[in-house]
């Protein structure tokens, strides 16, 4: 899954097919047509308040896609919490890691396409975090 350009309406499609889900329970669900819903797979995006239908239909969060984007690729905030320890300073942050974060890091390492190191570097993940994720593999 590419975290970096989200396609919902694909996104959306691929879970209907995996569930099997027959398009006369989703025009009834989501009160509208074929035609419509056909678009919707289309669509890059999708209006949030159908996203959450979606969400309840297929049984999926599909806002948790976003949020993983948000942990990877948003710029670094300053709402960290500092504390001064003698003559030196730690530095906690409260970072939430969705599981599909952790996928989309893990191929990231096992296809050899960026090493530990770089994504330590590129998404600012802590090292102990991070191998611990890998020691689970």
């Amino acid at each position: 899954m590419n975290l970096k350009q989200i396609h919902i309406g694909s996104l959306v499609k691929t879970k209907v097919e995996e569930l099997r889900i027959p398009s006369e329970r989703i025009m009834k669900f989501l009160n509208c047509t074929e035609t419509e819903i056909e678009d919707m797979y289309l669509q890059e995006s999708i209006d949030t308040h159908k996203l959450l239908r979606w969400c309840k239909l297929l049984d999926f969060d599909f806002f948790r896609i976003f949020t993983g984007h948000l942990i990877l690729y948003a710029p670094p905030t300053k709402i960290n919490k500092t504390v001064k320890v003698g003559n030196s300073t730690l530095e906690f942050r409260k970072s939430v890691y969705t599981e599909e974060v952790k996928v989309f890091i893990l191929n990231k390492i096992m296809t050899g396409e960026m090493t530990i190191k770089e994504i330590i570097i590129k998404y600012k993940i802590p090292k102990t975090t991070l191998y611990k994720w890998v020691k689970k593999v």
